[in-house]
């Protein structure tokens, strides 16, 4: 089980861009992430700002639920883990140029039928 640690919360924080931009992922997850925007912007909380460090506190709870909610979703989003196809990239091309390979049939096959 991985551990929460800051700079995974980071990544994933990061990655809520990403996320949100793609078409595939679904509206309810999109939705989830705009009301956890919109709850720490409005004014009116659970527990107010004035109580000092309850009051941030309740934001911030939302917020790692939020995350640990999306967590497989958002960790495809990571930088260099997000699938992408790179077959388009070479599409039509030729990938490996001058290489010149023969194929000898495989000796250890031979020995065991002809017994």
């Amino acid at each position: 089980m991985r551990g929460i640690t800051f700079r995974v919360i980071l990544k994933r924080i990061k990655a809520i861009r990403f996320m949100m931009a793609d078409p595939k992922v679904s509206k309810w997850k999109k939705l989830l992430v705009v009301f956890g925007i919109l709850y720490v912007l409005m004014p009116i909380d659970i527990i107010p700002i004035a109580i000092f460090p309850f009051g941030i506190l309740d934001d911030l709870i939302l917020w790692v639920w939020i995350l640990f909610y999306l967590r497989d979703t958002l960790d495809k989003y990571w930088l260099g883990e997000k699938e992408t196809d790179l077959s388009k990239n070479f599409n039509g091309k030729t990938v490996i140029d001058d290489v010149e390979y023969e194929v000898e049939p495989d000796k250890t096959a031979g020995a065991s039928e002809e017994k």
